[in-house]
């Protein structure tokens, strides 16, 4: 028995390139393999290193579109959170792959625990120019009007918004990156959770506090990918192999 069998598996972070790579190659054994015999598998942001529209992205990953439709009408529950990355991915791509879109954050029942799922992002509060950021980029005006230009345009400002970011993120001091720990103790107590389960900050990690559990993600790289298994017995990270 996969010690996947019958339990909920998250992952987030695996920012797969338009080429293909390692972490395509991997992230279809793990839609193949593991996923296959899970309950549910939940994907927390940042999925694809980036989505201008479903018109386009569907066609740049159109295998792990078809492998995720393949999974979901195997009767396993898939759903998807947007990350920093991902955030234009819409109803058509879930349509086409049969996930199911989370509002960030979701409170949601697992083996009898309530836990609070996010990407991570909006917890970063001190980094107040991303914050900026990415309040623009959840405008629905603006979305609607990126999501209108051309394609190759699209496909240029990406490029440049993900080479300013890489840039930014070097100049910026390593703890305002980090999520804000009074905007996470906020959260526990707004949505009534012991537990928090999220990524984006590529810091995977268990953290415990007086409001409860805090457990990061991991990010994938060739050398390390990685996914959350929750089960009846407990929690453990597995890697694909």
């Amino acid at each position: 028995m996969s010690a996947a069998t019958m339990a909920t598996l998250l992952l987030s972070d695996l920012h797969l390139p338009r080429a293909p790579s390692p972490l395509r190659a991997a992230f279809a054994r793990f839609l193949g393999g593991p996923a296959r015999n899970a309950q549910a598998v939940y994907l927390l942001g940042d999925v694809f290193e980036y989505w201008v529209g479903d018109d386009i992205g569907l066609h740049d990953y159109a295998a792990e579109v078809a492998a995720l439709r393949t999974l979901a009408d195997h009767g396993v529950r898939l759903y998807f959170m947007h990350g920093n990355r991902d955030f234009l991915v819409g109803k058509t791509f879930a349509k086409a792959t049969g996930v199911r879109l989370l509002p960030d954050p979701s409170r949601i029942e697992i083996e009898g625990r309530s836990m609070l799922l996010s990407h991570g992002d909006a917890w970063c509060t001190g980094d107040r120019s991303y914050q900026r950021w990415r309040r623009l980029a959840r405008n629905r005006a603006a979305q609607w009007l990126f999501l209108h230009l051309p394609r190759a345009q699209r496909r240029a400002i990406a490029g440049g918004v993900r080479s300013h970011s890489g840039m930014a993120k070097r100049a910026k001091p390593e703890d305002i990156m980090d999520v804000d720990p009074t905007a996470v103790a906020a959260a526990f107590r707004a949505h009534g959770v012991t537990c928090i389960i999220h990524g984006h900050t590529h810091r995977p990690a268990i953290h415990h506090s007086a409001e409860g559990e805090r457990i990061v993600l991991a990010d994938w790289r060739p050398e390390r990918m990685e996914y959350l298994v929750v089960a009846a017995d407990g929690l453990r990270r597995e890697l694909v192999s």
